[in-house]
């Protein structure tokens, strides 16, 4: 079994309001380094046997289809975060 992780992020041309809030909250508690923040999705699948290029090619397609509405956010990561240890010995 494997975990991969799909990170959606808003297009840097769409405002995001909630990524605004959170900078504004950050610098009213005194960490004003903070020069902005964007907010975006995590998802994390849980696929049965190993993450093959194949399966990540499909999760890729899925990612940009479903987990994420391609008018306004894109897809900037799909990563493999844990292999079970028999997919890691025949890998």
């Amino acid at each position: 079994m494997a975990r991969v992780v799909v990170d959606v992020m808003l297009k840097p041309e769409i405002l995001d309001p909630q990524g605004q809030a959170v900078a504004g909250a950050l610098h009213r508690l005194g960490y004003t380094f903070v020069t902005g923040v964007r907010q975006g999705k995590r998802f994390e699948l849980e696929v049965d046997g190993e993450a093959t290029d194949e399966v990540l090619a499909q999760i890729r397609e899925a990612a940009g289809t479903l987990l994420a509405n391609p008018v306004i956010e894109d897809v900037v990561g799909v990563t493999v975060e844990q292999q079970s240890a028999a997919a890691e010995v025949t890998a």
